[in-house]
């Protein structure tokens, strides 16, 4: 995993390396996935306000998609407001872009994950005090990305 407050990432191929598996999920379309990908990495903090996305003719390349399926995935980055088109200059992420996909997400996240969780919760009878145990004994995200890999 790149460190976030390592700049060098955003050489072309960090990002291309940090933004795509080589694997694309036949459930969603890959201009999808693309827009996913970067998302992703907004909220992971890899990508900042004002860092510039590697150019739609490089990921199409690298990852032999069509250059307009790229573009697609990038277009609704530019629909949402996430992400700038700069005329002769690439795309870029817009200033606020994190917090603006925090609260979708959030939303998101009660509005269609929540209600499952809970349900289990309910079904199973944990208690608050068995949820932060166990949430207080597992290791956070950033702390696994530490961790030695085998």
């Amino acid at each position: 995993m790149i460190d976030p407050s390592d700049r060098s990432h955003l050489s072309r191929e960090g990002f291309l390396e940090y933004m795509m598996d080589r694997e694309w999920n036949d459930s969603q379309p890959i201009y999808r996935q693309i827009r996913d990908r970067v998302v992703a990495m907004i909220l992971d903090g890899v990508l900042q306000e004002g860092d510039p996305l590697p150019s739609v003719r490089n990921v199409a390349a690298e990852y032999r998609v069509n250059p307009l399926t790229v573009l697609k995935g990038y277009q609704e980055l530019v629909d949402e407001q996430l992400v700038e088109s700069k005329r002769g200059r690439g795309m870029f992420i817009n200033t606020g872009a994190r917090n603006l996909l925090l609260q979708a997400e959030r939303q998101k996240f009660l509005a269609e994950q929540w209600p499952r969780v809970y349900a289990t919760i309910q079904r199973l009878g944990l208690t608050p005090e068995e949820l932060l145990d166990a949430a207080a004994t597992r290791p956070s995200s950033k702390d696994r990305e530490k961790e030695p890999k085998a």
